[in-house]
């Protein structure tokens, strides 16, 4: 079946009253809106967002956000609901608005507020701030007062950082200080309590113990030598009745008992004990030592013999090596019980000075971060670090930025066009008769000879014309009596044409989500 232009251009011509009506009303609702909607004036201002001044390799801020997150930052602080309404108290941007409440007022500010950034360029980019009004110079207000709200967060947001890092670190170095002094008491206090037993002087103490050990052996070989002196010298007075055969000059009594002496020895070697000739010699001896014993209790009253000299002597020597027996074997014991105490004192000295160097560590660390902290926060508070600049203030607009009043009335009359044809469509599906030779061919399955259209009479005419001129005139009284019936009734026209513009994208600025930050 081939395209018949000639039976669509009728059927278009039939259905123009129509197509008409609609694009009358379509367009004359077009201009009404964008006539309707408020003129919105826009004033930008713009703000340039700089690297540090100083480069990191000489000293760097303490402060690592990037572009999108300290404008990301200073947005979300700038868009409060408290200082949204502040804003707007403040310059009276919904003055002579009735029964307007906060809820509304902050949602029409943030749908006025543009904050934007385009991607970075070396980590600088321009920030574009706006904010739109019915008034240009109470945009340009509003904007610079947001501009400088930036400015203020930005720097108050940076030197908060900057400044808690300096706090921090200098909190954490004093902590470390105090932990420091904690650790070297415990390990002075543990060296103190435990100095004979500590793991450096263990060497010393093992050669001491090898020397004392050496000292001891001497010490006993001594002593037993001074005994064995001392018995013999016992012995031998006991049996002589003097040290040696020479001391000194003898009386003639100690003369005399020194030959029966001699006398008795040899006697005793040849003769039995029982041998009266041993006897006399032994009761002659006997008599003799009382005497000299006499002689010399006499003589020397008050002064020591030489047997008791010598014995005096070795007794002495005696009890000085017996002391330093004792001190000595005291010293190895003390030396043997520090030495078997210093393991367990070298891990634990071992532990606490661990703890100790992990501290210096930790401490050194922090001391080393508090001076780049110093150094950061003193390039934050002198703005020599990462910082947003004004290049351009923003000032009232002689231009709207909204609405665009050609688009708006073009689009009505594209909407109509659409309603139209729309309509044309439906009604050609709705009718089901049978127009053309094809329609007759496709319905009743046969070929027809020829065909005769239906011919009007002028009734049905003159019956259609005031059909289609009752339609028209009903169209163009209602349509503006239902108009009215919906300002009065409903919502201001204006009103609702400002909303439908916002949900087809054509209203002013307002109709945006919310102010975004591309970066």
């Amino acid at each position: 079946m081939t395209f018949d232009l000639r039976f669509y251009m009728a059927l278009l011509f039939r259905r123009l009253p129509y197509i008409l009506a609609i694009l009358i009303v379509t367009g004359i609702a077009g201009v009404y809106m964008a006539f309707s909607i408020p003129e919105t004036y826009r004033a930008e201002a713009r703000l340039l967002f700089e690297n540090g001044q100083i480069p990191d390799e000489l000293a760097a801020s303490t402060v690592r956000s990037t572009a999108d997150e300290a404008l990301l930052s200073v947005q979300q602080r700038l868009l409060t609901r408290s200082n949204l309404l502040e804003l707007a108290s403040k310059f009276e941007v919904f003055k002579g608005v009735p029964n307007i409440t906060e809820d509304i007022i902050v949602n029409q500010m943030l749908r006025r507020i543009s904050i934007y950034m385009p991607p970075l360029m070396g980590n600088t980019g321009v920030v574009t701030v706006s904010f739109d009004a019915g008034d240009p110079v109470l945009s340009a207000d509003v904007t610079n007062a947001l501009v400088e709200q930036i400015l203020e967060q930005s720097v108050e947001l940076r030197t908060a950082a900057s400044g808690s890092t300096l706090d921090f670190f200098q909190q954490e170095v004093k902590r470390l200080t105090d932990e420091l002094a904690v650790q070297n008491s415990k390990i002075l206090e543990f060296e103190e309590a435990n100095r004979d037993a500590l793991p450096e002087s263990l060497a010393y103490r093992r050669a001491r113990q090898e020397a004392q050990q050496e000292r001891l052996t001497l010490v006993e070989r001594e002593l037993a030598g001074l005994r064995d002196r001392r018995q013999s010298l016992v012995d031998l007075y006991d049996r002589t009745g003097r040290l040696a055969a020479s001391v000194g000059v003898l009386t003639p009594e100690q003369a005399q008992l020194e030959t029966l002496r001699q006398e008795l020895a040899s006697a005793v070697v040849v003769l039995s004990p029982e041998n009266p000739r041993v006897k006399a010699l032994k009761l002659q001896v006997t008599a003799l030592e009382e005497a000299v014993k006499e002689q010399l209790g006499v003589a020397g009253e008050g002064a020591m013999t030489s047997f008791d000299l010598q014995m005096a002597d070795i007794d002495g020597q005696i009890e000085f090596l017996v002391e330093q027996r004792q001190e000595i074997e005291a010293e190895l014991t003390d030396l043997r019980a520090s030495i078997e105490k210093t393991p367990s004192n070298s891990i634990m000295l071992g532990e606490l000075q661990g703890a100790y160097e992990n501290t210096q560590v930790q401490y050194d660390q922090a001391v080393a971060s508090l001076a780049e902290a110093r150094m950061g926060d003193r390039i934050e508070v002198t703005s020599r670090g990462q910082r947003i600049t004004v290049i351009e203030l923003a000032v009232p607009p002689t231009m709207r930025a909204e609405p665009n009043r050609k688009l708006i009335s073009a689009t009505g009359l594209g909407v109509g066009m659409l309603l139209s044809l729309g309509l044309v469509m439906l009604l050609e599906l709705l009718n089901r008769t049978v127009r053309r030779p094809a329609e007759l061919v496709k319905s009743l399955g046969i070929t027809p000879f020829g065909t005769i259209p239906y011919i009007a009479t002028m009734e049905e005419l003159r019956q259609r014309s005031v059909t289609r001129r009752n339609l028209i005139a009903a169209v163009a009284i209602f349509v503006p009596v239902a108009l009215y019936l919906l300002h009065v009734t409903v919502m201001p026209l204006d009103t609702l044409a400002s909303a439908i513009a916002q949900a087809v994208g054509l209203g002013p600025n307002v109709t945006l989500a919310t102010p975004e930050i591309s970066g």
